[in-house]
This record gives C-alpha cells, sequence and structure tokens, in this order.
C-alpha cells in the first residue's frame, strides 16, 4: 500500500509538472498581447529567482558552489536560460504554440546523441528507431500537404536552435549534478540568466515596457508563467524523480506536445488539422520508443535533465 501511494504520488507529480509546463507556451502567447519577449522572460526569471531562492533557504537546500563551478554554472545559465529562451521566446512569434511543443519535445531524441559524443554513452537501436519516428511527426506537423513549410521557417530554426542550446545545457549539467541539488542549479541559473538578460532588455525593451500601459491579462501570464512553469513545475518533476525515478518521470514530459495541442485548440483558438493530429501522435510514440530500453545510468554518474520550458 505504502508503495502504491508512492506511485500516485509520484505519478500525479510528474502529470502536473507536464501540465505546468504545457501552459507555459500557452501564457507565452498571452503575455505578448502587451509585452516583448525579453520583458517576458525576464520578469519570468526574477519571479521565479525569488520564489525559487526562498523555497530553497526555507528548506535549508540552497548550496553556494565553489568558484570553479561558477564558471561552469555561468556557461550552463548562457546555454539556458539566455541562449533557450531567445531561441523559444522569439520563435513562438512566428509559429504556433503547438509546432513550438512539438519542436522541443525532440530534446530527449538528441539528447543520446550528445551523451553518446562526450561521455561514450551507447545508443541502443530503440532510441535510433525513436528518434526517425518522432523526425517524421514533425514534418508531418511543419509541413503542409504539398510537403512545403506551412509553418515558419524562421520559427522553426529558432525553436531548434532552443533545442540545441538546451542538448549543450545538459552536457554542462550532467557535470554539476552530482555536486548539486534541484532547487540549487535552478537558483543559480536563473540568476545568471537574469544577469545575461538584464543589458539586452534595458537596450532593446526597456523604453517600450515603460511606454506600454499596463495590461493585467498579459502581466497576469508572466506571473502563471514564473510560479508554474519556472517554480512549481521544477518542484513537481523533482518529486516525481524522488518517488519514480528519472526515466519514468521522463516519460511523462512526453505528454507535453499532446497537452499544448489541445490547450492551444480551446484557449487560444489554433487549428488543429487531421495532419497535425497524426504528427503529434507519432512524435509521442516515437518519444516513448526511444525511451523504452535505455539502460540505468551509472550511479557513479547519476544526473538527471532540467529544462526551463
Amino acid at each position: 500500500m505504502v508503495m502504491k501511494n508512492k506511485e500516485i504520488l509520484g505519478f500525479g507529480s510528474a502529470l502536473g509538472a507536464a501540465f505546468f509546463w504545457s501552459f507555459s507556451f500557452i501564457w507565452f502567447k498571452i503575455a505578448y498581447q502587451a509585452y516583448q519577449p525579453i520583458t517576458v522572460v525576464i520578469f519570468r526569471l526574477i519571479i521565479s529567482a525569488v520564489l525559487i531562492l526562498l523555497i530553497a533557504s526555507l528548506l535549508k537546500r540552497l548550496q553556494k558552489p565553489t568558484w570553479k563551478d561558477l564558471k561552469l554554472l555561468f556557461l550552463m545559465a548562457f546555454f539556458e536560460p539566455f541562449i533557450y529562451f531567445l531561441g523559444e521566446s522569439y520563435g513562438l512569434l512566428y509559429v504556433s504554440s503547438t509546432v513550438a511543443a512539438v519542436i522541443v519535445a525532440t530534446i530527449p531524441l538528441f539528447t543520446p546523441i550528445a551523451a553518446w559524443y562526450f561521455y561514450k554513452e551507447k545508443i541502443s537501436w530503440m532510441n535510433l528507431a525513436g528518434m526517425f519516428l518522432s523526425f517524421a511527426g514533425v514534418a508531418l506537423v511543419v509541413l503542409n500537404k504539398s510537403l512545403q513549410f506551412e509553418a515558419s521557417p524562421l520559427g522553426v530554426g529558432l525553436e531548434f536552435g532552443a533545442v540545441f542550446a538546451a542538448i549543450a545545457y545538459s552536457i554542462i549539467l550532467k557535470n554539476l549534478a552530482s555536486r548539486y541539488n534541484t532547487l540549487s542549479i535552478i537558483a543559480w541559473q536563473n540568476l545568471f540568466g537574469i544577469l545575461l538578460f538584464l543589458p539586452i532588455w534595458l537596450i532593446l525593451d526597456f523604453k517600450g515596457f515603460i511606454e506600454t500601459p499596463y495590461n493585467a491579462k498579459a502581466f497576469r501570464a508572466i506571473i502563471l508563467l514564473a510560479v508554474f512553469s519556472s517554480t512549481l513545475a521544477f518542484v513537481f518533476f523533482t518529486e516525481s524523480i524522488r518517488k519514480l525515478g528519472i526515466n519514468r518521470s521522463n516519460t511523462f514530459i512526453n505528454l507535453i506536445p499532446v497537452f499544448v495541442a489541445v490547450l492551444s485548440f480551446f484557449i487560444l483558438k489554433d487549428k488543429l488539422t487531421f495532419q497535425n493530429m497524426i504528427g503529434i501522435a507519432i512524435v509521442v510514440s516515437g518519444l516513448f520508443l526511444a525511451q523504452a530500453k535505455r539502460k540505468k545510468p551509472n550511479k557513479k554518474r547519476k544526473a538527471f535533465e532540467i529544462h526551463n520550458v
């Protein structure tokens, strides 16, 4: 009974994290009705950093990094949230939330390739089959019936830029995850992210932000992004990892494109064609197949992925 309750809590936590991350694609679109991408990102990071630091301090989980690791943490923050959010945020100006979510969902497909190259981890035939299947699904989502780009090539390129930034982030994270807990990593990456975004915001968006009338609906979306997508989602995901393990928790994240497609259809009134639905189903199937028979990581090098979606 104790084990069953533990698994139920783990499943609920994993689903909660996936659901909150899915909503981030919707809230971005709503926030863009009044504010520019950099403004949305920097306020999201500031609010999230305050909440994470508060939670970590209350739980006495905030760790101070060594001077050597500070460089790695800064480099990690350069890739994510800095480059990742630039790609994701500006990409969402040109493509729908559904297309963006499907592309971002390919992160777990590329990560094993990076792990193979940098850490000599083996790639199974299941991994490869899942990758090719998911890429076929992505093609169905971003191309029309004539196999021409229906989605903006620029938007797709920006979203894939976010994907590759997340992979670089994961490579550095693997080096740090054995020494620092999740809350500490998120806290430091958010703080460094603010430092990286602040000069760009002051140059590009500050004047526009001052001149823009306060928009309650758009700013509420930024708060929701910070509280649920950048803070509570990570708390839930960490809890699911503790209850279910890394691989089983990551499997639930594969549901994000499905959640986003449904939410976009009902909230943003995005169109959802039969070809889109088939493509999303193929992407999700490929993601599950790619993770079906992965070997458990070596206990001495245990790490996990954290993506600030």
